[in-house]
């Protein structure tokens, strides 16, 4: 691989890369061995580490070309620049964006079998730090979670942040999460024989095959929201928050009042976003077009919902990349071919695990006539005249689709779920999936 060239982009697949010619050079070693010589490497250590990892004068100085050790340095180091531009991340296979630093923490702490510092070191000391920086520049920051962009998909080099800036970004959050369930499965298993890269590639490079996540095995970064609920107690990690935030003595009586309630209700919105929801890719992510002319805003909550499916494109997308294309192609489709401002649709599952933004939360769309203002429509990618999506695409759209959508105020608490077909003449979503939605919970036969 030529590391000092171009060819080294920020995906996760050149991360890996970059591990296995380090193990290459450095043979024998066991897996806490590289984690603990990559992060020497790359000069990362602080306090908070210290307290929970020991200091890096036992790690080893791992052998390695020099252009991988810089690469590993720039990939490794976390950084915020007053631009927006974000450093130490790499995209995914599965579209998520991972910050190395937290993963790679939760991952040592594991093989240290120092899960008291799992907490802290993957997502405790970053939400602190970053609403206690919001409390004090809330004009200029959000409490946490800000999503970004690449400058390109197939060949990611810089990230952009798409809003105003936080201390504990999205990814942060997620590679704060992926460092909590390989520690996790690494402190309780017979993972720690294998190696770091393959680790790593199990986890990260899984590629679903036809029958989706479905038939995938359960270690993997498309079902990170499901392994995340199962393993965390988040009344430990909200425990813990608090008890970082007492220490903080620096504080008048109004700034702590108001700490308080942002902790709290970002404590909240935080489960909600990375707990609740499914995990949504917005717009600037799939590399969507501006909308053409100004968009009217929904009156929220609304009270229906439409089930949809694409018909074309007509097999199901599996991978980000693949999905992301179909999304743009149908957005090319709806604006260029039927003169639409926009791709029709609220929300499209995709099979890959991820749900993707269409006109989104606040916006009328075009997706089922005469009723775009009173509600949402949300269409599976494929033909589902005679099959049915993936189980997993349904259950995201069945369950945490609706229950992120009420619980964050946007769908009525007493909805009504309904098949395109209802509303006017049409085959949508197929006769296959409008047979199974009729079994969900809110459909209702008689669309008012």
């Amino acid at each position: 691989m030529d590391w000092g060239g171009s060819t080294t982009t920020k995906h996760m697949k050149d991360f890996i890369r970059a591990v296995e010619s380090t193990e290459a050079v450095n043979p024998g070693l066991q897996m806490l061995d590289v984690v603990k010589g990559l992060r020497k490497a790359a000069g990362f250590e602080t306090e908070l580490i210290k307290r929970y990892l020991g200091d890096l004068s036992d790690a080893h100085d791992l052998v390695a070309n020099p252009s991988v050790t810089s690469y590993v340095r720039e990939v490794i180091n976390h950084s915020l620049s007053e631009s927006g531009k974000e450093k130490g991340v790499v995209l995914t296979l599965d579209g998520s964006n991972v910050a190395l630093a937290p993963m790679l923490l939760g991952l040592e702490a594991g093989l240290q079998s120092t899960v008291q510092g799992l907490y802290p070191l993957t997502l405790t000391h970053n939400l602190v730090a970053s609403f206690l920086h919001h409390v004090h520049n809330e004009q200029t920051t959000v409490p946490f979670g800000t999503k970004g962009f690449w400058d390109s998909i197939s060949s990611p080099k810089v990230y952009t942040l798409s809003d105003l800036p936080s201390l504990a970004t999205d990814t942060l959050i997620i590679g704060g999460i992926d460092g909590f369930i390989l520690g996790s499965e690494i402190s309780t298993s017979n993972h720690r024989e294998r190696s770091l890269s393959d680790l790593l590639k199990s986890y990260y490079s899984q590629q679903p095959d036809a029958a989706g996540l479905d038939a995938s095995p359960r270690l993997i970064s498309q079902k990170r929201r499901m392994n995340f609920k199962k393993l965390v107690s988040f009344s430990l990690l909200k425990s813990q928050m608090v008890q970082a935030l007492t220490v903080r003595r620096n504080l008048n009586e109004s700034e702590r009042k108001r700490l308080d309630d942002v902790m709290n209700e970002g404590f909240d919105q935080f489960v909600h976003v990375y707990a609740v929801c499914p995990n949504i890719i917005t717009r600037s992510q799939w590399g969507a077009a501006a909308f053409i002319g100004s968009p009217s805003y929904l009156s929220l909550p609304v009270p229906y919902l439409f089930i949809h499916h694409t018909y074309q494109p007509s097999k199901p997308c599996t991978t980000f990349d693949q999905c992301a294309s179909d999304m743009r192609s149908m957005q090319h489709y709806h604006q260029q071919t039927n003169g639409w401002s926009d791709i029709g649709y609220s929300f499209v599952a995709g099979s890959d695990g991820n749900l993707y933004e269409g006109r989104g939360w606040n916006w009328v769309g075009a997706h089922t006539y005469g009723y775009n203002s009173k509600g949402y429509g949300v269409s599976f990618i494929g033909d589902y005249t005679s099959t049915l999506p993936i189980k997993s695409a349904m259950d995201m759209v069945r369950y945490d689709f609706t229950s992120c959508a009420v619980n964050g105020g946007r769908l009525s608490s007493s909805y009504s779920l309904y098949g395109h077909r209802q509303a006017t003449s049409t085959d949508c979503p197929g006769n296959a999936f409008y047979r199974e939605i009729q079994t969900w919970e809110r459909y209702q036969s008689y669309l008012p």
